[in-house]
């Protein structure tokens, strides 16, 4: 699943100058009986099968007791890991968050994706099936992040998401050094969404870009951007609006196109 997104475009490029590493680890090589099985029904009854504590456990404390990169050999795989004993806690490195990927934790966004590029590693769990052994939650992950309100097959599809937004903001990642920091929802845009984009050609099927654009005034291409990352705001997520420090000129803007700030504010 991971192999065609982390071998194209800015995550495979930032691999190739080793701006970041990815290694993949399958929770199924660290289990030990015959059959690697690595889930359960679930005590109590109901449907659907439970991921094993002890495969997750013995994966995560294998992985992060080890140098970052590591990966397990095809000859050390399953039964011929080192001795492990389930029943003793292993010292993890404090600095490197363990996160499971789950619909119940905090809801992803762009602080938090920036919080997260600050670790020199990161060790992300997928969940499957049902649910995960709740000695899991209590005893191994420091945080648990869900990417929105809905139920996928598998934390796959989060990690990859967390990956992405992750490598975007690493010095080098991206060719424009300054990119990242102008996306929607990021700080150099104070949580607004980004506005409108133009370039070539000049005229497309009647449609012209704002002159302002083409003016070469620098300031006021700047005021322009500003006033439509308001607007878009607005239109599509005035939510945000909330956390933006609003000057005088940005109420009377957002005003003259309908927005009723006292009404918002005293929501």
């Amino acid at each position: 699943m991971f192999s065609g997104p982390f071998s194209e475009s800015i995550i495979h490029r930032a691999q190739e100058r080793n701006i970041t590493s990815i290694s993949l680890h399958n929770i199924r090589d660290y289990t030990t009986d015959r059959h690697h099985v690595c889930d359960d029904t679930p005590y109590g009854g109901g449907g659907g099968m439970t991921m094993k504590p002890e495969p997750i456990f013995r994966a995560v404390e294998t992985v992060l007791t080890r140098p970052a990169g590591w990966s397990l050999a095809p000859a050390d795989a399953y039964i011929n890991l080192p001795a492990w004993e389930s029943q003793t806690p292993v010292a993890l490195p404090l600095d490197t968050p363990i996160i499971l990927l789950s619909p119940q934790g905090r809801r992803l966004d762009q602080t938090m994706v920036a919080e997260l590029s600050k670790h020199p590693r990161l060790a992300l769990i997928c969940g499957r099936y049902e649910g995960i052994d709740e000695r899991v939650h209590s005893q191994l992950i420091t945080d648990e992040i869900s990417i929105g309100d809905y139920v996928l097959s598998g934390g796959e599809l989060a990690a990859m998401v967390i990956v992405d937004a992750v490598t975007r903001l690493l010095p080098g990642a991206l060719g424009y050094a300054l990119g990242a920091h102008q996306d929607s929802h990021s700080p150099g845009l104070g949580g607004l969404l980004e506005g409108p984009q133009y370039t070539r050609p000049p005229m497309f099927r009647g449609e012209e870009p704002p002159a302002v654009l083409l003016s070469g005034h620098h300031a006021q291409v700047g005021q322009w951007r500003h006033e439509q990352a308001l607007l878009r705001t607005l239109l599509r997520r005035p939510d945000l609006l909330h956390q933006y420090p609003l000057t005088q000129s940005d109420r009377a803007f957002l005003q003259k196109h309908g927005w009723e700030f006292s009404l918002q504010k005293s929501g």
